[in-house]
C-alpha cells in the first residue's frame, strides 16, 4: 500500500518561533511513524498565512514568511492535491495540521465545510494539532462539530510544550501505533 502524509502548518504571524519548532518536531515524528510502516510514502508540505502554498521541506520549516490567517485557503488546496495526484484506492492518505488556531472568525465556518465534504471523505485520517498554551482558539471550537460524525477519521489534541508532543502522537495514533 502507498501512502502520503500531508503536512498542514500555519505561519501567520502569531505562530512564534517556538510554536513552528513544536510543530516541526510533531511533523517529524509523523513521517517516522508512517515511513516505518509504509514501503513508499510521500510527503506533502502546505503552508499557508492568508494564501496556501504547497512547498519543499526547507520551506515549509524555515521560511520566514509571515501574514494574517485565513485556514481554508490549506484545506482548500489540500483538497486540490488529494483528488489531483491520490486517489483513495491507490492511496492511505493521512492529513496532520497543526496551528496555534487562531483564525478569521469568518473562515472557521468554511474550513468546517471543507473538512465535512470534501478532504474527511477521500482520507483515512486526519489529525488537527493545536498548539497553545492558553484556551481553545476559534477553530478548535469549529472543528470540534466533526468528531461526533467522523470518529474514526478525525482526531484533535492540544500541545502545550515539546514534553506533549510523544504523548499526543500516541493518542492521535494509538491504534495505528499498538
Amino acid at each position: 500500500t502507498k501512502a502520503v502524509i500531508i503536512c498542514v502548518m500555519d505561519v501567520s504571524g502569531s505562530m512564534t518561533q517556538s510554536i513552528k519548532e513544536l510543530a516541526k518536531r510533531f511533523f517529524t515524528l509523523l513521517y517516522l511513524f508512517i515511513q516505518k510502516n509504509y514501503q513508499h510514502t510521500e510527503v506533502v508540505f502546505i503552508r499557508h498565512h492568508t494564501r496556501a502554498a504547497e512547498v519543499d521541506e526547507q520551506e515549509f520549516f524555515y521560511s520566514r514568511e509571515t501574514g494574517g490567517t485565513i485556514v481554508s485557503s490549506a484545506l482548500q488546496l489540500t483538497a486540490e492535491v488529494i483528488e489531483k495526484r491520490y486517489p483513495q484506492e491507490q492511496y492511505n492518505v493521512y492529513v496532520a495540521q497543526a496551528s496555534d488556531g487562531d483564525n478569521w472568525d469568518n473562515d472557521s465556518e468554511l474550513c468546517h465545510k471543507l473538512l465535512k465534504s470534501k478532504i474527511l471523505p477521500a482520507i483515512q485520517y486526519f489529525a488537527y494539532v493545536e498548539i497553545t498554551q492558553g484556551a481553545h482558539q476559534n477553530l478548535w471550537h469549529e472543528y470540534q462539530k466533526l468528531q461526533g460524525e467522523f470518529e474514526s477519521e478525525f482526531a484533535m489534541q492540544q500541545v502545550r510544550t515539546s514534553a506533549d508532543i510523544y504523548p499526543v502522537f500516541r493518542e492521535l495514533f494509538a491504534s495505528k501505533v499498538d
